[in-house]
């Protein structure tokens, strides 16, 4: 027989250390759960107080904007959400499209300059960086886009080609005309003073800024958004929602619809009548909506985001002093999948785009609305 050597006991602290360590263990685990925006305030509302909490949390983060995306284009959502002993410690909103162009394909955010994973630390981007891979795995997708401004998934590849574009604002409205660039201010002045532009802030506009803009999408061989996604984010956002309209006499000649977060103010969509182009009605656009960016107690204005290819654009927002910093969006294509080129500068498209560009207005609302749901963005 064996001889079996003698158990130390363990005591009654050893004991409840142990149990507090195996506790402290359960508790501390990160845990990932579906996220649906509509239907629950009280968790959209929770949603939205962390990602305004975070330094990484942006406008198209929020449930607004989400439901904006969900119930204009029916793409189905995939958030996720992080909890920890109780707590949100990280976001991912994330929405499946499928997509005549595209195949099906997971997007954070559709339509948005911004989007992707939102955190407390680095291991829970990690877990929800593995749930989000595993789940276009489910649902067959071909690759997953996160639009965020500094890269987050270690190890994933960058999408080279984006520019942002944000500077400080001055303190006081009436500072903002001196602050812009010399022929950038002489711009505008004339706007006001020669060509007598007058500027108006009002939400009833939105139909307005909605026909200027398809105007101007037409233009520029592109294709338009439906006008109920304007609708719902000017209405989702309240007073987060800035809509403004610019006439000459009473003729309106453009307009702009900007948001509100935190304290940057983002201009969004706008749209000018190209017949009056010698008023400067652009230049007007963006100073009064510095102005009132400043009135509304902002302190950063954020032209958006430009195709580093689209030098028009770029030209334009370097003009008014803004300089690019590259945005550092990530994608990931699955094993033995393509990636399809979805954006204006495909020359697959030059075509197609040369020819929307004649086509009647009224048929480019109604064609760009239906294929909008296709691109996003």
């Amino acid at each position: 027989m064996v001889p079996v050597a003698p158990t130390q006991p363990i005591s009654a602290a050893e004991e409840t250390r142990k149990l507090t360590q195996a506790i402290a263990k359960h508790r501390s685990e990160i845990r990932i759960y579906p996220f649906v925006a509509i239907g629950d305030e009280a968790a959209s509302g929770k949603w939205d107080d962390y990602v305004r909490g975070h330094a990484d949390g942006s406008l198209f983060h929020l449930s607004a904007w989400l439901n904006a995306v969900e119930t204009t284009f029916g793409h189905t959502p995939r958030h996720l959400v992080a909890i920890r002993d109780g707590d949100i410690v990280g976001v991912l909103p994330l929405f499946e499209i499928k997509s005549m162009f595209g195949g099906r394909m997971l997007v954070s955010v559709p339509y948005a300059v911004a989007g992707g994973i939102v955190a407390n630390e680095r291991a829970v981007v990690d877990v929800l960086w593995n749930r989000a891979r595993e789940m276009g795995e489910e649902v067959g997708a071909n690759f997953i886009d996160l639009r965020s401004a500094t890269a987050q998934v270690e190890g994933l590849r960058l999408v080279q080609g984006y520019s942002g574009f944000q500077k400080d604002l001055p303190a006081q409205p009436s500072e903002v005309l001196a602050w812009l660039p010399r022929k950038a201010r002489a711009d505008a002045r004339n706007a006001r003073k020669k060509h007598r532009l007058t500027v108006e802030f009002n939400r009833r506009r939105t139909p307005d800024v909605w026909r200027l803009y398809c105007r101007n999408m037409r233009r520029l061989a592109s294709i338009n958004y439906p006008f109920e996604f304007f609708e719902r984010l000017v209405d989702g956002f309240g007073d987060d929602a800035i809509v403004q309209v610019v006439r000459k006499d009473s003729y309106i000649i453009g307009g702009l619809i900007s948001f509100r977060f935190e304290r940057t103010f983002l201009p969004y969509f706008v749209g000018c009548d190209e017949r009056f182009n010698r008023c400067n009605t652009n230049h007007f656009i963006y100073m009064t909506a510095m102005e009132r960016a400043v009135e509304l107690g902002c302190t950063v204005f954020d032209f958006g985001r430009t195709r580093r290819d689209n030098e028009g654009s770029h030209n334009f927002k370097r003009f008014f002093g803004f300089e690019p910093t590259p945005l550092e969006y990530q994608r990931y294509v699955y094993p033995g999948k393509a990636m399809p080129n979805l954006t204006p500068s495909n020359p697959k498209l030059q075509l197609v785009r040369q020819i929307w560009k004649h086509m009647p207005v009224s048929f480019c609302k109604v064609a760009g609305a239906r294929l909008s749901r296709h691109l996003p963005g």
